[in-house]
């Protein structure tokens, strides 16, 4: 097994180890890091994620977009083509379906939207480092789903910020060329913008 799996399965088992009460805890503190930033109070076209595999909930992030007018998606996975992620409206009660690795997805499909429509992108991380390289799950969906913004640095949409508990964080991470910049990883301890 190469380092960054087994990274990614030590950092996978110690967030699964976090009891019901230190996720809502950590999701608490995570709502009040990001609530307060500009950037996401100015963003309208909001993407989210339904935790996974002991991921940080940004579930009350969520009702926060909701509750402010914010147009709110979640990602799911397209049935054809390259592993890319389509954003689908998200809306409260709404009917999910599980996809093939077992996460809720809004069903019936609706109007996807395109990913530069969307203003910012919360996406979750298995690990990352002080400079913003990151971890992901290794499927690399949302490398591919956004690559255009290596090929154009100066769009500044959509922001991508990924969301990890604050034990997350390593030393160091190697970049790969295909990596998407974060512009900040938000976790319960904080906001670390980059």
């Amino acid at each position: 097994m190469d380092q960054r799996n087994a990274l990614r399965q030590q950092l996978r088992a110690r967030r699964r180890e976090l009891s019901p009460r230190q996720q809502r805890r950590a999701a608490e503190r995570l709502a009040k890091a990001l609530e307060c930033w500009r950037p996401f109070q100015q963003a309208q076209r909001v993407a989210v994620y339904l935790p996974n595999d002991g991921e940080l909930d940004p579930g009350l992030l969520t009702r926060t977009c909701w509750a402010s007018g914010k147009q709110v998606y979640l990602p799911a996975l397209r049935g054809f083509g390259p592993p890319l992620l389509w954003f689908l409206p998200y809306h409260p009660g709404q009917r999910l379906q599980a996809n093939r690795f077992g996460i809720p997805e809004p069903w019936p499909q609706t109007r996807p939207a395109r990913p530069r429509q969307l203003d910012m992108v919360l996406t979750p991380l298995v690990g990352f480092d002080a400079t913003g390289n990151r971890l992901g799950m290794g499927g690399g969906f949302y490398d591919r789903s956004f690559a255009f913004l290596n090929r154009h640095p100066r769009w500044r949409r959509p922001a991508l910020v990924g969301v990890a508990h604050a034990f997350q964080q390593v030393p160091a991470l190697p970049a790969q060329p295909w990596d998407v910049p974060l512009i900040a990883v938000a976790t319960d301890r904080g906001l670390l913008t980059l």
